[in-house]
């Protein structure tokens, strides 16, 4: 018996934000802080917001005569910036936190599509800071040999030493396999 798998629409951002929500139990809440998290930022990246921004900085700095620069009046503009500075802070860490998801995301299926590739790097988040820097040396040396390996041929007069190598490592080898006869 075939498997019924469900579809859903492409593009269908509000099918798939029930769906989500419906499965890890968190609710509507979850994703109506991630719809409202993702378009503030949109909002807040475009330049008409910095323009309101600066404006209200603006009507501060020309209002300050009028009020003499009292206490109150600085008290405005500190209080509201760290406001805004203070629920931002919450709305740029839920938008980072998708988009370095979606991109681990995308790198992790790039590195499962590809032949050849080491799949354990697909995961790679996952592992602990030992891990990482084990991962990372590992990496680091076949980088090593291969810019080696680059080296060697881009410069021919290098190659007689590691060819005097290769010969003596295999008259070791050949040596060795007479002994063991």
């Amino acid at each position: 018996m075939a498997r019924q798998v469900r579809r859903r629409p492409k593009n269908s951002k509000m099918a798939h934000d029930k769906d989500h929500a419906a499965s890890n139990g968190s609710g509507t809440l979850a994703a109506h802080f991630a719809k409202f998290a993702q378009a503030t930022a949109q909002w807040t990246g475009h330049p008409a917001a910095f323009l309101l921004a600066l404006a209200v900085v603006v009507i501060w700095i020309v209002t300050g005569p009028v009020f003499k620069y009292s206490d109150t009046w600085q008290l405005v503009i500190n209080t509201g910036t760290t406001i805004v500075t203070f629920l931002m802070v919450f709305l740029i860490q839920n938008t980072q936190n998708r988009d370095i998801l979606a991109v681990q995301l995308k790198l992790s299926e790039l590195v499962l599509a590809m032949r050849g590739a080491e799949n354990k790097f697909a995961s790679i988040e996952d592992l602990s800071d030992e891990e990482l820097q084990e991962l990372h040396d590992d990496c680091r040396a076949r980088v090593d040999m291969t810019l080696s390996h680059i080296d060697r041929r881009r410069n021919p007069a290098r190659q007689k030493p590691r060819a005097a190598a290769q010969h003596a490592k295999s008259h070791r080898r050949t040596k060795a396999a007479a002994c063991k006869s």
